[in-house]
């Protein structure tokens, strides 16, 4: 027989039974292997989509203010877009390996099963066969050794007969013995040979049945079996292609989602973004004024030591304190001043030192550390007037925004209870009326309340815009400083000065060069307070504000100033957002810096910043 592995009929290979069988039982191995690899790529696509859904999740914007003020900028919300598309990225990826779980491994799975079923069937059959024909076989072989042997029998009979035959002394009754048993030797030879024929031609037909028709059918069955799993394997494999070929619509949407996201930045709308959230409203200081420092050189060196000398003798003996010569009640006349030569001016500067005005600086300290500490835990004025003016517009914009939504849902809430009551009582059956009465009046009551609280940040509101200042104001706000600071006079000499965090520094101001007596602000401290306090000396003004805005102190260290009002700069701002300030020879405190317009002066340390 010629071996033929996958002629156009199986039946070339009625000879091959077990290759045959090798050769099924290594496809069925094949959908095994390829059952398992299809099943390697779904936990893939599982973990892959699971990782993509991690990292999505993990760059979401949390739930704070942060995240919130960064979703105004496009480049943001872009952001944001690219994460949902990759979330819904990663869902495709999870789409693939639930259809190839169901579509192929399932599928393969229970026909694995059915095709072991199958093949075990057909092989059982087919061994049945040639277990028979074998059994035939052996049958034929039987009966032939039987037919041979009786032939040798007869044979020997037949020559023992004749033997005895022609044998003169035998007697007669030993030849008819030997004749008879030859005869029934030539009669078993006989029927051995007609059973070995019959059973002959038996075996034949059987073993042309077995090769011709049981084997071939059996190979039939095995080879419409193996085209059927080789036909099922090129259908997943096709299936395997088609389930990504689903998803990739819904892919390129995503990846176009994330296109268009990229697209829709906008570097000057989110530049225009960061101009609105950090706008304070403030104008910007007026030019610098040119200050002449050449003049108080000529009358230093106009004056002598001696005039100096009868003057220092002419003033009373005493403490006393510096007292700004516009605050005299006497205002036509300036004071009179100390005229020194330049060396000793410079002598008594390097050799000064700094005081250790300790009680001072305690008690202030703890007094504006409070409030500052009170403005930034958030317990600030519900008005938000600590804030600078354009911030303050739009927190009190979005507390009234805030503020309707709230009213708007209560609305929703009445208009859906009245629907109800009206229900009841159409159909009494249904409920009381009666019961959705308290909670009617209970949302009035609530709807009433934030009103008022509407009402009220409106009036804020309306107040800020009133008071914030516009383009045309700025060059007369600028002249007005202008004529302010020309008033300033040239530094002379040197003063202690005190800054907020215990630190002092020697500036030279023209407050400082008249000595006067002054009266302590007055506080709520001890008498031996009051006492260290009177020994220090009034601290320089060191340049001039205007209050933008009305500020009530309340608070301990704080003074009240009025819109519009001209105050001197005794202390400027050391990043706690408070500025020190005096009215009068008497009275000084500390004001927000957002509230005044700070000019220092050209000798003065630190500069004013402006939003």
């Amino acid at each position: 027989m010629v071996e033929e592995r996958m002629g156009d009929c199986w039946s070339h290979t009625k000879d091959q039974f077990d290759n045959l069988e090798k050769h099924t039982q290594w496809g069925i191995e094949f959908v095994e292997k390829y059952t398992k690899f299809v099943k390697e790529r779904s936990e893939i696509e599982t973990n892959y989509a699971k990782q993509i859904r991690n990292l999505s999740k993990k760059y979401q914007p949390k739930k704070n203010s942060r995240e919130e003020e960064e979703s105004k900028y496009t480049f943001c919300r872009a952001f944001l877009t690219t994460l949902n598309e990759l979330n819904d990225y990663a869902g495709q990826h999870e789409v693939i390996a639930e259809n190839l779980t169901s579509q192929i491994i399932l599928e393969l799975s229970r026909y694995l099963q059915d095709l072991k079923t199958e093949r075990k069937s057909h092989f059982h059959d087919g061994r049945k066969a040639q277990q028979h024909i074998e059994s035939s076989w052996k049958q034929l072989e039987a009966c032939k050794r039987r037919f041979e042997r009786d032939c040798k029998e007869a044979d020997r009979a037949q020559q023992y007969f004749e033997k005895m035959d022609a044998d003169i002394n035998v007697t007669k009754a030993d030849v008819e013995k030997a004749r008879q048993q030859a005869q029934m030797r030539h009669q078993m030879a006989a029927d051995s040979k007609g059973e070995y024929s019959s059973y002959l031609q038996k075996f034949n037909q059987e073993q042309n049945d077995h090769y011709f028709t049981i084997i071939p059918t059996i190979f039939q069955k095995l080879q419409d079996m193996e085209e059927r799993r080789i036909e099922r394997i090129g259908l997943c494999m096709k299936t395997f292609a088609d389930v990504d070929r689903q998803v990739l619509p819904i892919v390129g949407k995503c990846l176009d989602g994330m296109t268009k996201a990229a697209e829709s930045i906008e570097p000057k709308t989110d530049s225009k973004q960061v101009v609105e959230s950090y706008k304070s409203g403030f104008e910007p200081p007026g030019d610098v004024e040119f200050e002449d420092y050449g003049q108080a050189m000529k009358r230093a060196a106009s004056e002598t030591s001696l005039s100096n000398t009868r003057e220092g003798k002419e003033k009373p003996p005493g403490k006393t304190k510096p007292k700004l010569w516009p605050f005299i009640k006497n205002k036509n006349k300036s004071p009179k001043q100390h005229k020194e030569p330049l060396s000793h001016r410079l002598n008594d500067f390097m050799a000064s030192k700094p005081k250790m005005h300790c009680l001072r600086s305690l008690r202030r300290g703890i007094t504006l550390n409070s409030h500052v500490r009170n403005l930034i835990e958030g317990s600030g004025p519900e008005d938000f007037s600590h804030l600078p003016p354009e911030q303050r517009r739009k927190k009190l914009q979005g507390k009234i925004d805030e503020l309707n939504k709230d009213i708007q849902k209560e609305m929703d809430q009445r208009d859906a209870l009245t629907k109800m009551k009206d229900v009841y009582v159409k159909n009494p059956q249904m409920g009381d009326p009666a019961s959705v009465d308290p909670r009617l009046s209970e949302i009035a009551q609530t709807i009433e309340k934030l009103q008022s609280e509407v009402q009220k940040f409106e009036g804020w509101l309306a107040e800020v815009e009133e008071r914030m200042p516009s383009k045309s104001d700025t060059h007369r706000r600028s002249g007005i400083y202008e004529t302010q600071n020309n008033t300033t006079v040239s530094n002379n000499c040197a003063q202690d000065r005190e800054s907020p965090d215990g630190s002092y520094t020697e500036e030279q101001t023209s407050e400082t060069q008249v000595k006067a007596n002054t009266h302590p602000i007055p506080t709520t401290t001890t008498p031996e307070f009051d006492d260290e306090f009177d020994d220090e000396e009034t601290l320089p003004t060191i340049g001039t504000c205007k209050a933008l805005y009305p500020f009530e102190g309340h608070n301990e260290g704080t003074i009240s100033v009025a819109e519009g009002e001209l105050l001197y700069v005794i202390e400027e701002d050391k990043g706690d957002g408070w500025t020190r300030v005096r009215r009068n020879e008497d009275e000084e405190g500390y004001v927000p810096t957002s509230y005044v317009e700070v000019f220092l002066e050209t000798n003065a340390k630190g500069a004013m910043t402006y939003i």
